[in-house]
């Protein structure tokens, strides 16, 4: 008897349960396929044109064109750092002390949830004194003395804006983009591209330092591969005797015990993935080799005891202090010497509300030596030529107060549309001042520079077309500039 028509008929009606299950499989393929070979399902994808790169397990095998820069320190003053205080020098506001901030400047735009409440918003001006470098013109607060001793370093930017208001979503755009969470950060999308220059050290690096003790947590979204392969994400090292948690092998294990229950780990997750085709599998594999290898790269980079007085000098008395913002500061060299490419470090609690005048003063003390020490320790061993280094927070502060206005006291509201930021380093001018804010500092008036165009010029020091990094997820396909940005050339040399 013919059986092939009721066999074909069951092999077309099979169940649903056995479709999603052949088809997940086919599917998890797909996307594997799509992370170890981006090019083939986009036939019609341009192509890098740039030189080649030595492959540290990075998708991109080409630069899209000749890169400034190999690494990336961003020194992110989280909280807000006020660019009044600081950098954007503003006598008006001095002279029109305690008046109220006219309708034209202000223009109904919106303040935050914390001045709901509050009838009147008086301008008020730093209490701090400026002197304008001779050479650069720029103005640097009587609190930045060793920031304003590089300079001529460093490009300042008095022009940045951003469409975020409050600490955790502004924090977020600036790092991925978004100010939803879940978007990959620009750490991630830079170790997705370019993989990692030293096997033996994770491509993005973390490191979290706090100004005073009442600083706002940070959401760990801002250092999340979001969609990317989890693998790509910053790892944090501690301050302490352990660096990074559990990376140590317990009692009883040594070392040549944990190579061989790698290797038999890595013999069945093979089978997992051939079973199921999941690309995160490869992620695990990736982090548990990434971690036997750290055990001994990690301790040698935490030892400091090869650093000689005058770098502790530099850095200031706080570099001997693991965990302080100067004491990362001294790390992130130490990383950039060994090839990692993208540092990050987070200086907590520049959010001053109230009481601005004192709290800014231990802000900007426990930041502004080891920046610019940061800056002429790498210039001085030659990193500078290829390392970006980036300074500035998530927004900026109003002009007009907070709450009450004393002579002696205020504080000052987050404030989106302008803010201050320098970046140093990898191509870009020295000694420049771009941007320009009104008598008020409160508009811009000359060169915006939005944060996807901050992301842009970033991307493109590293060999990287932002338009033409893409990443396809659920259908779409991502990019760190989102659909906006264009790279700011005025700030290249």
């Amino acid at each position: 008897m013919n059986y092939s028509k009721e066999i074909k008929q069951a092999q077309y009606f099979q169940n649903r349960r056995e479709f999603l299950k052949t088809t997940s499989r086919g599917l998890g393929s797909l996307a594997l396929g799509s992370l170890l070979f981006p090019d083939v399902l986009n036939a019609n994808k341009r192509l890098p044109s740039g030189p080649k790169i030595s492959n540290g397990g990075g998708v991109l095998s080409q630069l899209h064109h000749t890169p400034k820069a190999k690494r990336v320190i961003y020194l992110f003053q989280s909280g807000g750092p006020s660019q009044l205080e600081l950098f954007d020098y503003k006598p008006e506001l001095i002279k029109r002390w305690g008046e109220e901030i006219p309708d034209s400047v202000r223009n109904g735009q919106r303040v935050s949830g914390m001045l709901a409440a509050q009838s009147s918003f008086p301008l008020v001006g730093s209490k701090f004194n400026f002197k304008q470098h001779a050479t650069t013109g720029g103005y640097f607060s009587e609190l930045m003395p060793y920031t304003s001793g590089i300079a001529e370093d460093i490009c300042m930017i008095n022009s940045m804006h951003t469409e975020a208001i409050n600490h955790e979503p502004a924090v977020i755009f600036m790092q991925t983009g978004s100010q939803q969470v879940g978007r990959p950060c620009m750490g991630s999308w830079m170790s997705y591209g370019l993989g990692s220059s030293n096997r033996n050290l994770p491509s993005f690096v973390v490191l979290l330092s706090q100004g005073k003790d009442d600083a706002q947590s940070l959401n760990m979204q801002a250092w999340n591969s979001g969609f990317l392969p989890s693998h790509h994400q910053g790892v944090q090292f501690r301050s302490g005797a352990d660096p990074v948690l559990y990376l140590g092998n317990p009692p009883g294990i040594d070392r040549k015990s944990r190579r061989r229950e790698l290797d038999y780990l890595a013999e069945l997750e093979a089978e997992q993935k051939k079973a199921w085709g999941d690309p995160e599998i490869d992620s695990k594999i990736s982090q548990y080799e990434m971690a036997y290898r750290m055990q001994t790269s990690v301790p040698e980079i935490a030892d400091l005891s090869d650093e000689p007085d005058y770098i502790f000098d530099l850095y200031g008395k706080d570099a001997h202090i693991p965990g302080t913002f100067a004491y990362n500061c001294l790390m992130a060299r130490r990383l950039a010497e060994r090839d990692v490419n993208f540092i990050q470090l987070y200086h907590m609690g520049w959010d001053q509300h109230g009481n601005l005048p004192r709290e800014i003063v231990q802000l900007a003390k426990s930041s502004d030596q080891a920046s610019a020490a940061l800056v002429k320790d790498l210039k001085q061993r030659g990193l500078l030529e290829d390392t970006l280094v980036i300074w500035g927070g998530e927004f900026g502060r109003t002009s007009f107060s907070q709450g009450k206005l004393t002579k002696d006291n205020y504080g000052r509201d987050h404030h989106p549309r302008c803010y201050s930021t320098w970046m140093a380093g990898a191509g870009i001018k020295g000694g420049e001042v771009y941007g320009k804010t009104d008598d008020f500092g409160y508009n811009i008036v000359e060169n915006p520079v939005h944060v996807h165009d901050f992301q842009a010029t970033m991307l493109h020091q590293l060999g990287i077309d932002h338009e033409r990094f893409t990443f396809k997820h659920q259908g779409r396909r991502y990019r760190l500039t989102d659909v906006h940005g264009k790279v700011v050339n005025d700030i290249l040399a």
